[in-house]
């Protein structure tokens, strides 16, 4: 699991930066990937790297600026191109749905797959194999989602007890982790009964555009990873809270206060030419394991945290 930063510059493109949008990459691990915003340019980002627009099951939007949403009907168009067939699920604000159907009735688009807009609200919980994606509304001048994804590993057999009742290993027990009944030595013996719940194993949460807010840390509770905005340096703070943004310092906080193992700044002002280092230096004098996102970078997701794979 990965994550790749497509754009992470705020409200515009410049040089250095494209505007918002990255993928948790899961190809090695589920055969997909999921998309979080799509700014214009978004699918030009993603010919340089591994990625490919059939690998995208999913693309989940924080909000409806335009810097978070230009890019999603060329992408959808560009699918049909290449004759994709797969299924494609859009999460987003309300307001999407209304969005998509307009530009691609507008164009002309024909699209040669499935394609569903699904209007999230907050408390929205989704499921997709070993994992689920909660949705929380944070403090934005429109409404804003963030997103936490909590990944389990798969059930596992109770061998422990299967042994104290004198069963050994063997046949049986892959019958019981199936969730079958069996019948031994005339005891009637139900799989359900010696699973293990799953355990939590990564969790990666997303906070787009918001202010620091008492959302934000529950969604980053325990998180393996957060990406956090942080569109201003600390001495931008009044401005970042007129605007509903965060500084560096707000984004460090909620890492500290949530307790997370990993902090990605992302969502940066195009104002900061050096590339956010004077950013990440306020954020890691709070909060030490932290890195900041420039486009194309990424970072995997191991249990113990975030670690930069391209930098």
């Amino acid at each position: 699991m990965k994550l790749t930063f497509l754009g992470t510059g705020a409200g515009k493109p410049s040089k250095m930066r494209n505007v918002s949008g990255f993928a948790l990459d899961m190809v090695e691990n589920y055969g997909y990937a999921f998309l979080f915003d799509c700014g214009e340019g978004t699918q030009h980002q993603i010919m340089y790297t591994n990625l490919k627009l059939s690998h995208i099951k999913c693309i989940f939007i924080t909000h409806l600026h335009g810097d978070h949403i230009y890019g999603l009907p060329g992408l959808l168009g560009t699918r049909s191109f290449e004759n994709q067939k797969d299924p494609l699920t859009v999460y987003g604000p309300k307001g999407i749905k209304t969005f998509l159907d307009t530009v691609l009735e507008v164009s002309g688009t024909h699209l040669t797959y499935p394609l569903e807009v699904v209007e999230v609200n907050s408390g929205d919980v989704f499921h997709f194999d070993r994992f689920t994606i909660e949705v929380a509304l944070l403090e934005h001048v429109v409404p804003s989602f963030g997103y936490r994804l909590v990944e389990t590993s798969p059930e596992s057999l109770d061998a422990d007890k299967l042994k104290e009742l004198g069963i050994p290993p063997g046949p049986i027990y892959g019958r019981l982790k199936n969730r079958e009944t069996v019948v031994v030595d005339g005891k009637v013996l139900s799989g359900e009964d010696f699973l293990l719940p799953p355990k939590v194993r990564r969790i990666v949460t997303i906070c787009g555009d918001t202010r620091k807010c008492a959302v934000s840390v529950q969604l980053a509770r325990d998180a393996t990873v957060l990406v956090h905005e942080a569109t201003h340096m600390v001495d931008e703070a009044e401005k970042a809270y007129k605007y509903f943004h965060s500084t560096s310092k707000d984004a460090a906080t909620v890492a500290i206060e949530a307790g997370v193992k990993s902090l990605v700044l992302n969502h940066t002002s195009s104002r900061y030419f050096d590339g956010g280092a004077e950013l990440l230096e306020e954020a890691r004098a709070i909060f030490p394991k932290t890195y900041i996102a420039k486009d194309l970078a990424e970072f995997r997701v191991k249990d113990e945290g975030a670690e930069p794979d391209i930098l």
